[in-house]
């Protein structure tokens, strides 16, 4: 029996070892949301049964549970559960100001990305959904192959490093869901959300942020580069600035929201320096549930 648990052991670390290991760390923060969390609970055309509510006018005749009814005055409706699998699209930022953290307590805003979409991505697979990344040609899927092929596209860092992405034709009413840090004009986001909207696509924005961009904790002459060709900036005293800086990025949330609001979308802002699974849940149940968060 030792040996039988041995050779066990040498099959599971070798399975373990072909995975990537962003897709092992990506199921680990999976299985700690979706304990206690369970599929999706909607009303709809599916089989399993939910609840019985009374009858009101305009209910067809044929959604009539006449058992129930008998056993009391009022007449009740079957509700069953919505189980038709849904459609997700899932982008995250690939642009290099993604690249950045302020110091080594903090993972990159591109690791947390990364960590954060994979985990959703196996959270809707088993919840039975298709899903899919934007920009790579490749249709919505279930199973775990789908989940394998996008851990590999992530992985390998096969997609368009973009701040934004593209506003490809989705089927009409899909779901998207955007993970950036969306430090882009609000001009340009209002442009993409646009055009997924015109098409009924409704979606969610999880916003990354370092907590040095929310915080501005810098003092002291330094010299700040943009990552994406901005420039230099040599400032003598930057906490002279702090208060102008956090104004500025309180009007570009505020900015951010309201435009979230107005499309119909829903938006989280997550820090690097706090726990992945808060954001993840709270994705995942507004995805579940079918409204925004």
């Amino acid at each position: 029996m030792a040996e039988a648990r041995t050779r066990l052991h040498h099959r599971a670390e070798a399975l373990a070892a072909t995975l990537p290991p962003l897709l092992v760390a990506a199921e680990r923060v999976a299985a700690t949301v979706s304990q206690g969390v369970h599929g999706r609970r909607r009303i709809g055309q599916g089989e399993t049964f939910w609840q019985f509510r009374r009858y009101q006018a305009g209910d067809s005749a044929g959604r009539i549970d006449w058992r129930q009814s008998a056993k009391s005055q009022p007449v009740y409706i079957r509700e069953n559960e919505w189980e038709a699998a849904q459609s997700v699209w899932l982008w995250r930022d690939g642009s290099p100001s993604m690249a950045y953290r302020s110091s080594e307590a903090v993972p990159l805003k591109s690791a947390r990305a990364d960590l954060l979409t994979l985990a959703l991505a196996s959270l809707l697979v088993r919840g039975g959904e298709h899903i899919a990344l934007i920009g790579t040609g490749v249709a919505p899927a279930a199973g775990r192959a789908a989940l394998l092929r996008i851990a590999d596209t992530i992985e390998f860092g096969r997609t368009a490093g973009t701040s934004l992405p593209a506003a490809e034709p989705l089927p009409r009413y899909a779901r998207i869901v955007m993970v950036g840090d969306f430090l882009v004009p609000l001009a340009r986001l209002r442009e993409t959300l646009a055009a997924f909207s015109a098409r009924g696509v409704k979606g969610h924005l999880l916003q990354i942020l370092d907590p040095a961009e929310e915080t501005f904790p810098f003092a002291g002459r330094i010299q700040f580069e943009g990552p994406e060709d901005e420039g230099r900036l040599l400032i003598g005293r930057a906490e002279s600035v702090r208060d102008d800086y956090r104004e500025a990025m309180a009007a570009h949330q505020r900015g951010l929201e309201a435009l979230a609001r107005q499309t119909g979308w829903s938006l989280a802002t997550h820090r690097t320096d706090r726990p992945a699974e808060t954001p993840l849940l709270a994705l995942f149940l507004a995805l579940s549930q079918g409204v925004d968060a």
